[in-house]
């Protein structure tokens, strides 16, 4: 059984409560197996200085490749392992060029601490400024002040990354979701630091399959770059495109791609779904084909998509996928009320006296520094403290209500709900991402943005700044989770892994948004072959259309909205009930984010997942040991070339 496959069985043990076993300290048995067996963050160096100069130096490089590409293709690379292999190689060699002024180098959680600030610093601040910030500037025809701006930022930067606090035990600790990129993290990890054969061996499988990953990379995207020389003339003559067609193969007499359904020139999604598994992937694949070659040519012809193409085409499927993924996510998650019961237990504890300290010891059940009372909660020592919670979503709340009223004219009562539909549809943003390693923030928006169609109608400026806040706090939720699974895994301290991410939020918010004044100088620059900004085009479209009422929508994305909406909520109760047959059934989350996404990207994660099934039939024994790294391996890959490419692509465009 892969690594995988034994994530998936103990996600499902969880969520039909067989690793349930809570102890009178709340804590469940599983949460202390990890405690008792895993756990090292009171021995090995986490978040230090180095740790956070490093990984603000890399995050401040990769929220402006990020934010290049965002503006270029709507989509944002990977960080996370791309910043622990980046850094691995660079502190290996100051630390042996001068090891007097650097020191050794730095221990596997003070990567992976450095891995958390610069993936903050790098996805979780520009997400919302690539789609609706863009968006705005479009419809208003003008930049926001600095100031604004950067507070807007910042505020929600922060608001994600304190809302994922309650969701952290839930969703790593008890249900053990995937969370792909952070498992991969932490193999990538594994590998680097390790040793004996077999790590040496894992190391070298990933290496490998980082080149692989960087050639296909560099065929596809470096012609972009290498204008002159030897290399830009094997470049182009081997260029790999970026979406192949299938030949011959057309759906209501028109070429396939048309409809999305094709090959892209990328491995990162492939290597994701030999992690993802069979289910969800197959699930994907089949809602793909349904979705963009049976429904798009039969609804373009009834007039409810207007233009072919992945933009056209998701302007109508999205409702229907944005309601099978807020249905399921929010019925799933509250089945699950006893163990989201003890996320939020210690809340009632905030404003009541400190418990005091039990006795420590050096050996035993718990670690050096734990407590001995067998009704204590060990991991409330570890874990992030309630008052954070609160205390952030105070602070990010009431500026978010302030900046909002100032700025763009919205009602107080108005912000503080985006703020409480934020938190809910940033369960949905986790647990897409735990099962699927892709956050749908583009299609949780639309929600707060067919909310807000109707209570603030005709308003876009409040439209599209209530729907940022929710994209805004979903994906650094999400992003944060990403991170704390890799911590998890290697055993790190989550309290400081959380001071690690929530410091990457005031790098990343310093870099983008001064970026942003100097790629983007004014709209015209927004739908051009330089920066098409694809999401930012979506964004304003349904503001556009929801300004008119959520009446102008036609009539067959109102009807898909409700059928989505009663899948979603079907899906999962059919899991509760037949927990022994959940593998037969549809995934509802890789369903309804096959409806969001081109199908050539379901269509890559289906053939990685069948690739490494084949592999486990042919030889479990290798494919256990080597199909993470390998996965890893590509996605680091083209994750370190793409960004060299979107750097170079990015000095250009600011000189």
């Amino acid at each position: 059984m892969t690594q995988g496959a034994k994530d998936e069985t103990a996600s499902a043990a969880a969520a039909n409560g067989a690793v349930d076993g809570a102890t009178a300290s709340g804590a469940t048995d599983v949460e202390l197996k990890w405690f008792r067996e895993v756990y090292r963050g009171d021995t090995v160096p986490q978040f230090t200085l180095r740790s956070f100069v490093m990984g603000s130096v890399l995050g401040a490089l990769m929220a402006l490749s990020n934010l290049y590409v965002g503006l270029k293709t709507g989509w944002g690379l990977g960080v996370a392992i791309t910043a622990c292999i980046l850094s691995f190689t660079v502190y290996s060699l100051l630390s042996r060029v001068a090891p007097k002024l650097f020191g050794q180098n730095m221990s596997v959680l003070e990567n992976n601490a450095m891995a958390s600030t610069a993936s903050s610093a790098g996805s979780s601040t520009g997400g919302t400024m690539v789609s609706a910030i863009c968006a705005l500037l479009l419809v208003q025809g003008h930049h926001l002040p600095f100031w604004t701006l950067t507070a807007w930022t910042f505020l929600l930067a922060v608001l994600g990354t304190v809302m994922a606090i309650p969701m952290k035990r839930q969703m790593i600790n008890i249900e053990q979701l995937k969370f792909p990129s952070g498992t991969a993290a932490a193999e990538t990890l594994r590998s680097l630091y390790g040793t004996g054969g077999e790590a040496s061996a894992k190391a070298r499988a990933l290496f490998a399959a980082m080149s692989l990953g960087a050639l296909v990379t560099w065929l596809r995207d470096a012609h972009t770059t290498a204008r002159t020389g030897i290399l830009s003339v094997l470049t182009r003559l081997s260029k790999i495109p970026s979406t192949i067609e299938i030949p011959g193969l057309t759906f209501a007499g028109r070429p396939a791609m048309q409809y999305t359904i094709g090959f892209e020139g990328s491995l990162i999604l492939v290597a994701a779904g030999a992690m993802m598994g069979l289910r969800t992937t197959t699930t994907m694949l089949v809602a793909a084909l349904v979705n963009y070659g049976f429904l798009a040519p039969r609804i373009y012809a009834l007039g409810g998509i207007t233009r072919l193409g992945y933009r056209g085409i998701v302007t109508w499927s999205l409702w229907p996928g944005a309601a099978i993924m807020v249905s399921s996510g929010l019925l799933s998650f509250a089945m699950q009320w006893r163990t989201v019961l003890r996320a939020f237990r210690g809340l009632s504890k905030v404003f009541s006296p400190p418990k005091p300290a039990s006795n420590t010891v050096g050996e035993g059940p718990f670690r050096e520094g734990s407590v001995t009372d067998p009704d204590d909660d060990p991991l409330e020592r570890i874990e992030v403290p309630p008052t954070w919670f609160v205390g952030g979503m105070a602070f990010s709340t009431v500026g978010l209500v302030i900046v909002g009223y100032f700025a763009f004219g919205i009602s107080p009562w108005l912000s503080m709900l985006a703020v409480a539909l934020s938190f809910v549809l940033a369960i949905v943003a986790c647990r897409a991402t735990g099962e699927t390693d892709t956050t749908p923030v583009g299609a949780l928006g639309k929600i707060t943005q067919l909310t807000y169609g109707a209570l603030a109608p005709s308003n876009l400026t409040t439209n599209l700044m209530t729907a940022s806040i929710t994209a805004g706090a979903a994906g650094s939720a999400a992003d944060l989770l990403t991170d704390l699974k890799s911590g998890y895994l290697l055993g790190a301290n989550p309290r400081k892994q959380f001071l690690a991410q929530l410091s990457g939020t005031v790098v990343g918010t310093l870099v983008v948004v001064p970026a942003f004044y100097k790629l983007v100088p004014d709209p015209s620059v927004l739908g051009s072959d330089r920066f098409p900004a694809p999401a930012a085009q979506v964004w304003r479209g349904v503001a556009e259309v929801l300004a008119r009422g959520v009446h102008s929508l036609h009539p067959t994305a109102r009807w898909a909205m409700l059928v989505g909406a009663l899948v979603g909520v079907v899906l999962p109760l059919l899991e509760n009930a037949f927990p022994k047959h959940r593998k037969y059934l549809p995934s509802a989350m890789g369903l309804g984010l096959a409806l969001v996404i081109p199908a050539f990207n379901s269509i890559s994660m289906f053939l990685g997942a069948v690739m490494a099934a084949l592999w486990m039939k042919r030889n479990s024994e290798n494919a256990e040991r080597y199909t993470i790294p390998i996965a890893s391996g590509i996605i680091a890959g083209e994750s370190l070339l793409g960004v060299a490419v979107a750097l170079l692509s990015a000095y250009g465009a600011l000189q």
